[in-house]
């Protein structure tokens, strides 16, 4: 079995799609992505972290607004006090690097103001939304960057669980709120992370038009492979990925705090119009 279908065969299932002909060192490490949540204490280096950010940096960026910015923090007390921003996640405060990652309108606003400019657009969903996928498109070209030099991240979406007091914690001004976290270091051996799988393509790739019923046998497909996964993993996961995902999305309780994100949003000075 070549290397390349090996990939495949662990992203999707066993004999789930062939390899492609089109292959590369970028597809195959992408392939290769884990969330680590076990870190060895090693720091990450000013080189490293230098790399990553050059990495992050170019990624697309709407109208090259540039609406995002990053917060390394390496300080123990305040990645712990993070950790718990975030719900206790114990990787957030034992990662030797967070970086929290910001939809940032604020350099804009000042930007506008220093040349006597309006800047009222800001006020409207469509920036803020500029910020937050600035925000990812940066992120995601990070942690490509990191994993390429041998590094761990995961992504930590509890960070808008309190957004004002990351935001707090952070010094962060009106007009920026922290998107997400991510952990980065050196992956423990001893605790290795796993690659999920993930749907077939027929569930997220559609050809000219959009069909939710197209993607019923690839989901079915897709409960199978996840149910594999909990087991091997000895995860203790009730139900399908079907079932937990639906649970996930149940009400407003499942949100973990960020039911009141639009609320606190607008105390952060985005106003959503």
């Amino acid at each position: 079995m070549s290397d390349t279908q090996s990939r495949l065969d662990i992203r999707y299932g066993s004999n789930a799609m062939p390899a492609p002909q089109s292959w590369s060192p970028v597809i195959d490490s992408l392939l290769g992505h884990c969330s680590v949540r076990s870190y060895l204490p090693t720091p990450v280096s000013d080189d490293q972290l230098t790399a990553i950010i050059a990495a992050a940096q170019s990624a697309s960026s709407s109208s090259n607004l540039q609406a995002w910015s990053v917060v390394a923090v390496r300080d123990p007390a305040a990645r712990a006090a993070l950790a718990e921003c975030a719900g206790g996640q114990a990787h957030v405060r034992d990662a030797p690097l967070q970086l929290v990652w910001l939809a940032d309108l604020a350099r804009l606003e000042g930007l506008a103001t220093s040349n006597e400019r309006p800047s009222a657009a800001l006020d409207y969903m469509e920036m803020f939304l500029v910020g937050v996928i600035d925000a990812a498109l940066a992120a995601q070209n990070a942690a490509a960057a990191a994993e390429s030099i041998g590094l761990g991240t995961v992504y930590i979406g509890g960070m808008r669980n309190k957004p004002e007091a990351v935001a707090e914690l952070l010094n962060l001004p009106p007009r920026v709120v922290a998107v997400f976290g991510m952990c980065v270091g050196t992956p423990d051996p001893a605790k290795p992370a796993a690659v999920k799988p993930r749907p077939p393509q027929s569930v997220v790739m559609h050809h000219e038009r959009y069909s939710l019923p197209a993607q019923a046998p690839g989901i079915e497909a897709y409960n199978a492979a996840m149910a594999s996964f909990y087991e091997e993993q000895k995860m203790n996961v009730h139900g399908t990925w079907a079932i937990h995902s639906a649970k996930r999305i149940a009400g407003p309780e499942t949100l973990s705090g960020r039911d009141h994100l639009v609320e606190a949003l607008h105390k952060r000075g985005f106003e959503l119009k």
